[in-house]
């Protein structure tokens, strides 16, 4: 053990200053993911408790249906991301100021007005229809979607400056935000499970305002101290700044409405076809096999940003060799799969009892999501870092016309279940596991042209 201590040390202090950062950073945020993971498994089994089944399940889709939003940032947050970053490596950091001051000032217009519309139109929709659920938490509802809303509208503003830490390689901030999160949540729930009945209003309220708490924090902080030459001012909003981030920004914001329709609406889905009640052994499955999700991106976030910087400055050899430690890396995940796939069943009963019934097929099939998407973000780190993103336009544009028929056929007419649900998802991956690193090769070999080039 020594000896591989001394030769993994020796490997860090020869790596270049950029891959120095990058190791730095990935050992932190294995301690604030792992500690994370931890606090979420132990949540899950505690919410139950204190919610009941019907009602988790009733939370895990109203939690899916807010997160539709996030896009509404319209692509913003990475467009920032990149631009900051090219400023910064370029010492442009008047320019990189304005790109700050420019984003926050349209994001939090886009805020205000999403949470306004939203007060008006929640007067006018029978939630409990809309989730099929019990028509007695209307009420309820109709308190409960404004303020997780508008919660979610403020944490639009805060969270830029996750992507201020991430542009400036500071890769571990969003595992810290997530992990004190995850604490105080775990925390002020069993305080709940102690002091208080069962409540969904109170339970949705406490999760979503914590994570704009702690961020509104980091924004103070971060901007008295470490960022204080990037303090947003509303003087510098300028159109010029605005057009460099939605130029590259919208382009993204394409990309994760795919996402979201790709990732984030099988809640949905899964209660309109069935029941608030399916939607959980689902989730359950989900956040078994997201383990390896987790893991596999805390590794590969820290590139996006060195791989923009690398290649603002033409250090090719430095992504190539990059690329090929994430590919030697990925090769671990189907034998770690095949063990989490033998132990599931095990891992479940010991997790959440035998209440919950967690289908084997199910497994195999989340295991199948987790591997094709873990081999995309390979490559999809560098394409993203780089901007070249036109190609996975269009492959977004087929995943949002497809999953959702597909998801209804599998999982409805062809009687698959929730299962079917997460193999439509399977399918709208498949064709990038070809395409994401033949545009790789090409632009890392400079004979990318046309659409692999834009």
């Amino acid at each position: 053990m020594s000896l591989f201590s001394a030769k993994f040390i020796d490997k860090i202090t020869k790596s270049g200053t950029r891959t120095k950062n990058i190791i730095r950073h990935v050992l932190f945020s294995f301690i604030y993911k792992g500690g994370s993971v931890i606090a979420n498994f132990l949540l899950v089994p505690l919410s139950i408790n204190y919610l009941d089944t019907d009602n988790y399940g009733v939370w895990l889709i109203l939690s899916s249906f807010i997160s539709w939003f996030s896009f509404f940032d319209i692509g913003l947050g990475n467009g920032l991301r990149n631009k900051f970053a090219e400023a910064k490596a370029l010492g442009n950091y008047k320019g990189a100021q304005a790109l700050v001051s420019t984003a926050y000032f349209t994001i939090t217009i886009i805020s205000l007005a999403l949470i306004s519309l939203f007060l008006v139109v929640n007067n006018f929709i029978d939630w409990t229809k809309v989730f099929n659920t019990d028509a007695g938490l209307q009420t309820e509802l109709s308190i409960l979607l404004p303020v997780i809303f508008a919660f979610f509208g403020l944490q639009l503003i805060v969270k830029l400056i996750t992507t201020i830490y991430q542009a400036d390689q500071h890769h571990s901030i969003q595992g810290k935000i997530q992990f004190f999160t995850q604490i105080l949540s775990l925390l002020i729930i069993w305080i709940l499970t102690k002091t208080s009945e069962s409540s969904l209003l109170i339970f949705g309220s406490i999760f979503s305002a914590l994570p704009v708490l702690l961020l509104f924090g980091l924004n103070i902080f971060a901007f008295n101290s470490i960022y204080k030459d990037f303090k947003p001012k509303f003087s510098l909003f300028k159109r010029k700044y605005l057009k460099q981030i939605t130029g590259l920004g919208f382009r993204f914001f394409i990309i994760q409405i795919a996402s979201l329709v790709l990732f984030s609406t099988d809640n949905f889905i899964i209660t309109r076809l069935f029941s608030p009640e399916e939607v959980v052994p689902y989730n359950i499955s989900y956040k078994y096999f997201s383990i390896i999700t987790m893991v596999y991106t805390i590794i590969i976030t820290p590139y996006w940003s060195s791989f923009t910087e690398a290649y603002t400055n033409r250090d090719f050899s430095w992504i190539k060799n990059s690329v090929k430690t994430i590919q030697k890396i990925w090769l671990l995940i189907p034998v770690v799969l095949v063990i989490m796939i033998l132990i599931s069943d095990w891992f479940y009963n010991i997790w959440v009892g035998e209440k919950i019934i967690v289908p084997f097929h199910l497994s195999l099939a989340m295991a199948l999501f987790v591997l094709l998407m873990t081999f995309n973000m390979i490559y999809v780190s560098f394409i993203n870092g780089v901007g070249k993103i036109k190609m996975q336009i269009f492959t977004a544009i087929i995943s949002i016309v497809t999953n959702i028929p597909l998801s209804i056929y599998l999982g409805k007419y062809a009687g698959l279940g929730s299962t079917g649900v997460i193999l439509a998802s399977c399918v709208c991956m498949g064709y990038s596991v070809v395409l994401k690193p033949l545009q790789y090769f090409k632009i890392i070999n400079n004979k990318a042209k046309g659409i692999w080039n834009k």
